[in-house]
């Protein structure tokens, strides 16, 4: 029998798992600068963590959940997204008590799961990169949220983004809107598609996130949620865009952009970018917002928190269509021909003696000849060679050889294993 990944998957190869680590770790260094720490919770989770939070108009929900009753007969679900989790874990840790921070600041990185049709840089089991600041309502936290997931695309090299906004303002403002939107959709409601005609009393918001040709159509003259934040709301907001101006983030205001989870109020944002990798048309690489009510929602205090989300296979693809020479080569510093036996043994001691102190040594581990070796060492980009024998071993002292050039050095062995950033520069 011939196995298989399941449809949806990627194997991740040497070769390609180092871009993935190089992201990641220059996404843990721009959040530590920030105060973040890193959360791990369970890929799976009570199926309410997510039904009752992301949203049961959500098309994760409604269509996307990798849901099962496991042998206890309880309903679990594989994580769809990371706040929800994260959320639960703060309520249940009782991480809003007076002895910690507020805002408690985190990120988790790690695999999510949603049965949806695979395309590019869209897999049924996907990694995110998101970060959460739990227990404070400010505009100054929303805007630094912000500025964090900014500066991160430039520490990528990444210069190809748009930054784009909305306020869907506190519960008073969403309900006043809500009855306004409804109104409007009312008479159309015939020409809604299927997807959108289920969702105008549950939840009309989600019409205006509808990908169908005709919904577009008929929500282009609806009234802005804009139009009916109040006071409050409306104030927040404006706070929020002078203080990403005094920071000069250039940003775009879409009353339509509503997020496609339940939880979010008052500031949403996306980063987006229309790079060749996405064939021209603007694709969102980043998203994330405020979720007031959330926390309380999941059995904690009634406070507010903001957080965003990327893809990282989505972000591979940008990566190497804006920044190719993000991933350099990792060279090997050095590499050892084993020329005989002996040589083949002290090349062995040799090697992991210059690993201990920190160099990128590697030897031959099958009996080849020397040429063959030579040519291994280069085909692995390797700075320099040496061939070890018989003789080296006797007059404990190596000839390294610059890859690809002529200069070569004759060390001698103990002092190459001692002081080797003295040799291999």
């Amino acid at each position: 029998m011939e196995y298989q990944k399941p449809k949806g998957t990627v194997d991740i190869l040497p070769g390609q798992s180092e871009i993935w680590e190089k992201i990641e770790l220059n996404a843990r260094e721009t959040f530590h600068l920030y105060g973040y720490h890193g959360i791990r919770t369970p890929i799976f989770e009570d199926y309410n963590v997510f039904a009752r939070n992301v949203g049961d108009t959500s098309d994760i929900v409604t269509k996307e959940m990798y849901d099962f009753n496991d042998k206890g007969n309880r309903h679990i679900a594989l994580r769809p997204e990371g706040t929800a989790g994260t959320v639960r874990a703060y309520v249940e840790n009782k991480l809003y008590g007076p002895e910690y921070s507020k805002p408690y600041k985190v990120y988790y990185m790690g695999p999510m799961f949603r049965y949806e049709r695979p395309q590019s840089g869209r897999q049924r089991q996907f990694n995110q990169i998101g970060v959460e600041a739990l227990n404070t309502e400010s505009p100054q936290v929303d805007v630094e949220v912000i500025s964090m997931a900014m500066n991160l695309f430039k520490k990528l090299g990444i210069k190809n983004i748009k930054l784009v906004i909305n306020s869907l303002g506190d519960s008073e403002s969403r309900d006043n809107y809500r009855k306004a939107l409804i109104n409007y959709l009312e008479p159309y409601f015939n020409e809604l598609s299927e997807d959108s005609q289920s969702r105008l009393y549950k939840n009309p918001l989600r019409v205006l996130d509808s990908k169908d040709e005709k919904d577009q159509e008929i929500i282009k003259n609806a009234p802005s949620i804009l139009d009916y934040l109040n006071e409050y709301s409306a104030d927040y907001f404006e706070k929020v865009k002078e203080l990403l101006t005094e920071l000069n983030i250039t940003f775009e205001v879409d009353y339509r952009m509503v997020r496609g989870l339940d939880y979010y109020t008052h500031t949403i944002f996306e980063i987006m970018s229309d790079s060749n990798a996405f064939g021209n048309k603007y694709t969102t690489v980043c998203a994330g917002g405020r979720y007031n009510g959330l926390i309380s929602q999941l059995g904690g205090p009634d406070e507010g928190g903001i957080g965003f989300g990327m893809g990282v296979e989505r972000l591979i693809l940008l990566l190497n269509e804006e920044n190719p020479d993000f991933i350099t080569n990792n060279k090997i510093d050095l590499f050892l021909v084993s020329a005989d036996s002996l040589g083949d043994n002290l090349a062995f001691i040799i090697v992991d003696k210059l690993r201990k102190k920190g160099i990128y040594a590697e030897k031959s581990y099958i009996n080849s000849k020397v040429k063959t070796q030579i040519k291994e060492a280069i085909r692995k980009n390797a700075k320099y060679y040496a061939v070890i024998g018989k003789n080296e071993c006797e007059s404990k002292a190596i000839e390294i050889k610059e890859s690809n050039k002529d200069n070569v050095e004759k060390v001698n062995i103990a002092e190459l294993v001692q002081n080797p950033h003295d040799f291999l520069h």
